[in-house]
């Protein structure tokens, strides 16, 4: 008896030290949610050429690109509501780019009906003079509803070509 005990621990041990192993590094990435889409997917376009995209379709859109830079003290004009936008969506939330639902939420919490949007990570406080979250939220909140949900669709068009029904 003490040996067939024996033996089944030598057969289950490395199974159990393997699975334990397997279950360490899934958590340990910090990704509980496997059906999550990191904002790498968002990598194989460069954020100067998605907002680049948006305003060659949404020529109307506001471009606040008025904000000086802390180090060479000269307006920044890349430097868009859209790029901030983006990088806000993609980096500070984590929010996948190809859905429309994301981006209506990040749109709400420019409007503040849904997350906190804290000034100090906000995409541009470190590099500009002046943080541009107070005049982005006024230039989105000027948009209309037609307005905003264009902008929504554009961008899932953008990050995702090859379905544009998202």
């Amino acid at each position: 008896m003490k040996q067939q005990r024996l033996l089944s621990w030598q057969f289950f041990s490395p199974l159990i030290i393997t699975l334990m192993t397997v279950v360490i590094i899934v958590l340990g990435t910090g990704n509980t949610n496997l059906l999550h889409i990191s904002p790498a997917a968002a990598q194989r376009f460069s954020s100067s050429d998605v907002w680049q995209k948006v305003y060659q379709q949404i020529p109307d859109l506001p471009q606040e690109n008025q904000y000086i830079s802390k180090t060479t003290r000269q307006i920044v004009v890349t430097n868009t509501l859209a790029s901030r936008l983006i990088r806000y969506h993609i980096y500070n939330k984590g929010r996948s780019p190809i859905y429309r639902l994301d981006w209506k939420l990040t749109l709400a919490d420019y409007l503040d009906a849904n997350e906190t949007i804290y000034m100090d990570s906000y995409p541009g406080n470190d590099s500009l003079q002046q943080n541009p979250l107070a005049g982005d939220r006024i230039a989105i909140s000027k948009l209309t509803r037609r307005q905003r949900n264009n902008l929504v669709q554009v961008l899932v068009n953008i990050f995702n070509p090859s379905d544009q029904n998202i």
